[in-house]
């Protein structure tokens, strides 16, 4: 691996770093120790330094040369609402609140990068270091977009990057196209006529109305889409009923759909409101259908996914650049990537063995309370950041804010 002798130099005091805001986890939008420790790193390196975008954002300049270029990099801050099982030194200190999706190591990825660009300048343009608030569940994207993020700052082209557990170590994945699905949610509520539990032909029960709508919810994805296209409906709540002998008014259904697609997530929300009312209207109840659109899918753009490939290649070799596998998870990078082109990769946070004594019994997987970032990754991941910057700051010819040429 070509990692950078000045980052790889200061790979213990970033990995300080990492296990410091690992250990003070914040939800999102609550991010302000980690972006008064981001802003105060930022500073120290000479990097004009700009707040609030987003509520708790943070945005870092560095510029060279005459060019206009200008490139984005991203890397988000927030933490999960969720216990954590690990009890090294590094653990979370705050109840409730954990780095399970390594936020902590994108935030010291980039700012390994930083640190770097800062001092050696062997680029023509602009970066711009982005690092977003509430990725998790907060769409901190499309809020700093919201905040004006690309009329203060027009970068013509924005990247992301996330840990990815179970590739190896040393290796990345990116592709051109859908790489994260869309996060969508639904609540149903069906509304009956509660009644005695040994007399339910007095009533509308509405606890068989939504057994046979969750059924019928599966024969949108085997039987009204075509079977090539992607799509997933989970039913994860199921409400009704306060007492054993009696028959609820009501019935309430919650859960997640997840596309690559528009035209498919068109077809599962219409289908969807059609079996719910239908299904209602059938047993003689009544229903309250909403769907909401949280997160687009993620789609890299074929030109910014070949080149973050190359410069993979040129990092760890090319037969450790792998195929991106598209995933149904989610990522609010998603905006970004709707508002200018770009790409969002995977880095191999590798199979756990990394983790101290003190580590939690389950395995090193995202969102899951044994998890914890492998600092390892920290001088791999600054050398792509800085190396990405520098090549596509080189072209002369790209994409420019509006989708032009410059």
């Amino acid at each position: 691996m070509k990692v950078i002798e000045f980052i790889a130099a200061q790979a213990a005091t970033l990995a300080a770093t990492r296990r410091d805001i690992h250990g003070h986890p914040e939800l999102g939008f609550e991010e302000i120790r980690t972006a008064d420790l981001v802003a105060r790193k930022l500073t120290e390196w000479g990097i004009p330094v700009y707040r609030g975008l987003g509520g708790t954002g943070v945005v870092g300049i560095v510029k060279n040369g005459n060019s206009q270029r200008t490139i984005g990099l991203r890397a988000d801050m927030d933490a999960l609402p969720m216990q954590e099982f690990n009890t090294f030194a590094h653990a979370s200190q705050h109840d409730g609140k954990m780095h399970a999706c390594g936020h902590d190591g994108h935030v010291a990825m980039l700012l390994a990068a930083a640190q770097y660009l800062a001092q050696h300048r062997n680029f023509d343009g602009t970066v711009v270091l982005i690092f977003q608030p509430a990725e998790e569940s907060g769409g901190g994207a499309r809020e700093m977009l919201r905040d004006g993020l690309l009329e203060k700052f027009p970068m013509q082209a924005v990247f992301g990057m996330h840990n990815w557990p179970g590739l190896p170590v040393g290796s990345f994945a990116a592709s051109p196209g859908p790489v994260m699905a869309s996060s969508n949610e639904f609540k149903i509520t069906i509304r009956g006529k509660g009644g005695h539990a040994a007399l339910p032909h007095n009533g509308i029960d509405p606890v068989p109305v939504a057994c046979q709508m969750v059924q019928a919810f599966q024969t949108i994805i085997s039987r009204n889409k075509k079977p090539i296209d992607a799509g997933v409906i989970s039913v994860t709540m199921i409400h009704a009923g306060e007492a054993k002998n009696v028959i609820p008014d009501s019935c309430e259904l919650q859960g997640t759909v997840r596309t690559f697609t528009p035209d498919v997530l068109d077809l599962i929300e219409r289908r969807m409101q059609e079996v719910a009312e239908h299904t209602c209207a059938a047993f003689g109840a009544n229903c309250e259908f909403e769907f909401v659109r949280k997160y687009p899918s993620t789609i890299n753009s074929t030109r910014e996914a070949a080149l973050a490939r190359r410069v993979m290649g040129d990092i760890v070799g090319e037969d450790h650049v792998l195929v991106q596998e598209p995933t149904m998870g989610a990522e609010d990078f998603a905006f970004m990537l709707q508002a200018r082109p770009g790409a969002y990769c995977f880095i191999g946070n590798g199979e756990g063995s990394h983790r101290e004594i003190g580590h939690g019994g389950g395995p090193c997987m995202l969102h899951n309370p044994s998890y914890d970032f492998n600092d390892d990754l920290i001088p791999l991941g600054g050398t792509y950041w800085v190396r990405l910057a520098e090549e596509w700051l080189a072209q002369g010819v790209g994409p420019d804010a509006n989708g032009g040429r410059v």
